[in-house]
């Protein structure tokens, strides 16, 4: 699996990350379809595939139920091996999501990750939108708040998880990093990444195959898309959640394929 920089950090990620809703949270979800959370013995094996079919990405957040904690648990012997983006901002309690942006709870929120994970350093955090991307920048500027905990040693690089164009770009502007949401059926944020593309910033990709629902009118919707990602020169990595190894294993085939084709 390929290894592209994000921005120019020094953080080094695979082409495909791995998102680990699935492993912390089944309620509030939009898939199409239900599932159950993996037991310990289940997440570790599709952790195992994962590095073994080249993938160093590991995406989580508070929002997503315990998944932080068990990642802290599962990946406790090797940590060296993943490079781990977590955010901050949104909580997920009693079903519902709650938002605080304040330059405490920005830190405390690090903190508390640093020790559900079990580590001394996080590579990405990433502010976790309400949708009122501008507001949240200009109001509470986490993205400063990061900046300084990045200063002191805590993170590697840091960004947002935007919803909106202008706020993707002024993210950027601030940042090493946006997460934006871009596939065939919803391109609007596409300046966006034509921005991060000529600022040297890294983008990480949300919501590539449309959480599941994915048009049909395509004979191969997910071959489709992710060429379609891919073909964007700003795009760092695509964030893919999936607790099936035959999807994951799949998917990077067919990312492997479409890099070697674009070549």
């Amino acid at each position: 699996m390929e290894l592209r920089q994000v921005g120019d950090t020094g953080v080094w990620v695979s082409a495909l990350g791995l998102g680990t809703v699935k492993l912390g949270r089944d309620q509030g979800v939009k898939y199409p379809n239900r599932f159950t959370i993996p037991d310990d013995r289940q997440a570790s094996a599709l952790l195992t595939r994962a590095r073994q079919l080249g993938i160093n990405l590991i995406d989580t957040a508070p929002a997503y139920g315990n998944s932080e904690q068990r990642l802290g648990e599962l990946l406790a012997r090797q940590r060296r091996d993943w490079v781990i983006c977590t955010k901050v901002g949104e909580e997920f309690e009693q079903g519902k999501s709650r938002y605080d942006f304040t330059p405490e709870h920005i830190r405390n929120s690090v903190e508390r990750s640093l020790k559900r994970i079990q580590t001394d350093y996080l590579d990405l955090v990433m502010v976790h939108s309400s949708g009122d991307d501008e507001a949240i920048l200009q109001r509470h500027d986490p993205l400063g708040v990061l900046a300084e905990m990045k200063r002191r040693g805590m993170i590697r690089a840091f960004g947002m998880s935007t919803k909106t164009v202008s706020g993707g770009i002024l993210a950027a502007s601030r940042s090493d990093c946006v997460m934006v949401t871009y596939n065939l059926d919803y391109r609007d944020e596409q300046p966006v990444l034509d921005y991060c593309s000529s600022h040297n910033k890294g983008v990480l990709i949300k919501k590539a195959l449309g959480s599941g629902h994915l048009s049909r009118d395509l004979e191969d919707p997910v071959t489709a898309n992710l060429d379609f990602i891919l073909r964007h020169p700003a795009v760092t990595s695509i964030v893919l959640g999936t607790i099936n190894q035959d999807h994951l294993a799949n998917n990077v085939a067919i990312c492997n394929a479409l890099l070697s084709s674009q070549l």
